[in-house]
């Protein structure tokens, strides 16, 4: 199996259908250390997303996720359209058609990095990176094994998920929650949540 437009298209919409029945938690957990719309602003973004997708006739997988992230930083407020449109941005272009789990593992690498550089956020920041991180390294770990492609984003999924409740104990350093101090302390964080979604939804467009 690779990963190709169909699978593409099929993700987005996945993300956008997860978002829409996580919203309300998403944005309980940015209530809680942010702004409150974290949640709202990534609906209106991947719906958006789906919009664009129904008039596009890609070229290929990367094409998908380019217009995906050139409309979440058009379309979607707070820095998680930003972060999030240039990740996919940074996924379109790295990514081969066809891609296997090496390629797509070094996609979602280039993803991150486009997270680290606007965000200026490491690992233990209480971010989306937290997630993320160990998202790809059990992404490319499962890929140089042999992992197929739905094995490999499994482990992401897990991975990413652990790290996203792996938040909780720490201060936030980055972002609006950092504005909280200590108080920003035993709240899971809701870019690291998202995140988790994001690679859940993968492994789950991968496997059926």
């Amino acid at each position: 199996m690779d990963f190709d437009t169909p699978l593409a298209e099929a993700w987005v919409r996945a993300i956008a259908a997860a978002v829409e029945k996580e919203q309300s938690r998403l944005t309980e957990l940015d209530s809680a250390i942010g702004d409150g719309d974290h949640g709202s602003n990534l609906h209106r973004g991947f719906t958006a997303a789906l919009t664009a997708l129904d008039g596009l006739e890609p070229a290929g997988p990367g094409a998908v996720l380019t217009k995906t992230g050139t409309t979440l930083i058009s379309k979607v407020g707070g820095a998680s359209g930003p972060l999030y449109g240039k990740a996919f941005r940074a996924i379109g272009t790295a990514l081969p058609e066809p891609a296997g789990p090496a390629a797509v593992a070094e996609a979602l690498s280039a993803g991150l990095d486009a997270v680290r550089l606007l965000g200026k956020a490491e690992p233990g920041d209480k971010t989306i990176v937290d997630a993320w991180t160990p998202a790809v390294a059990a992404f490319r770990a499962a890929a140089a094994t042999g992992a197929t492609l739905p094995e490999a984003a499994a482990a992401a999924a897990d991975a990413a998920e652990q790290g996203a409740r792996d938040t909780v104990p720490l201060q936030a350093r980055k972002g609006r929650a950092s504005y909280l101090g200590e108080r920003s302390i035993g709240h899971q964080d809701p870019g690291a949540t998202s995140t988790a979604l994001l690679f859940r939804t993968l492994a789950e467009s991968l496997t059926t």
